[in-house]
Parts: structure tokens; C-alpha cells; sequence
């Protein structure tokens, strides 16, 4: 597999969008991260998973999965190997970090939301805007 599948794989799934993290290809559910291609050049692809998954889909397929180094991988981020990888195991590596994001986006709410934006409540910006005309 290549990144070119890798991306397409990831935008198969319903309201996957592709944006851009730190210069980097990621793929969003809701405006949240669930994959990215940060570590292409080293011929990764990474899944956001969890601890659990990452621990399962590497002692299944160790040639295939491995954690990302550091606090990331402690995180449960992990590396797919690109050049590894067939298709319907790419398919449902991305399908798990995809199906993992949109359920956490519904537990806290933020469907729809983005961190890129962020909106203040109204009473929130009105607070902000007097204190600045005090001073």
C-alpha cells in the first residue's frame, strides 16, 4: 500500500475530511483527528487508537503495527506499515481509528466541532470586551 491508498482508504468513511496538522496530511472526524501521514517518509502510515487496540493490533500483526516512540505511542498512536500493509488490513486498521473518533466525539459532544474553531460564548467575549475598555 502507498499513502495515496492510505488517504483514500481514510476518506472512504462517512464525513472523513482531510486537513493538515503541524504540515502534515491528517484525516478528521467531526474536525478531530482519527489518522495522519506525519511519518510517511519513514513509510508510516499512524492510526489514533487506543492503548487497548494498539496492544491487540500489535501482537496480531507486530511486522505491521508498531507504537509510535514516546508519550504518543504510551497514548496508543501507532505506526502501520506502509509497504506492509494489504488492503483489508489498512481498510480496517483506518475503520477502527475512524469508528474510535466518532464515538468519542459523541460521548463529549463535539460532532461537529473543530479545534481549528473554537467559538468563545457570548457572555464569555462580552466579559473579555468590558474588561478591555476599563483599563
Amino acid at each position: 500500500m502507498t499513502a495515496d491508498d492510505f488517504r483514500r482508504i481514510a476518506l472512504s468513511f462517512e464525513g472523513a475530511e482531510e486537513g493538515a496538522h503541524f504540515g502534515a496530511m491528517d484525516f478528521r472526524a467531526g474536525g478531530r483527528i482519527f489518522a495522519t501521514l506525519a511519518s510517511v517518509s519513514l513509510g508510516y502510515g499512524n492510526l489514533m487508537i487506543g492503548p487497548e487496540q494498539q496492544a491487540a493490533f500489535v501482537a496480531e500483526r507486530p511486522d505491521l503495527f508498531l507504537p509510535v516512540q514516546g508519550g504518543w505511542g504510551r497514548m496508543g498512536i501507532t505506526h502501520i506499515r506502509l509497504a506492509v500493509a494489504d488492503e483489508d488490513t489498512m481498510r480496517g486498521a483506518l475503520h477502527t481509528a475512524w469508528k474510535l473518533r466518532v464515538e468519542k466525539n459523541n460521548k463529549t459532544g463535539k460532532k461537529g466541532a473543530s479545534p481549528s474553531k473554537k467559538s468563545v460564548p457570548q457572555s464569555a467575549a462580552k466579559k473579555k470586551s468590558s474588561s478591555a475598555k476599563t483599563r
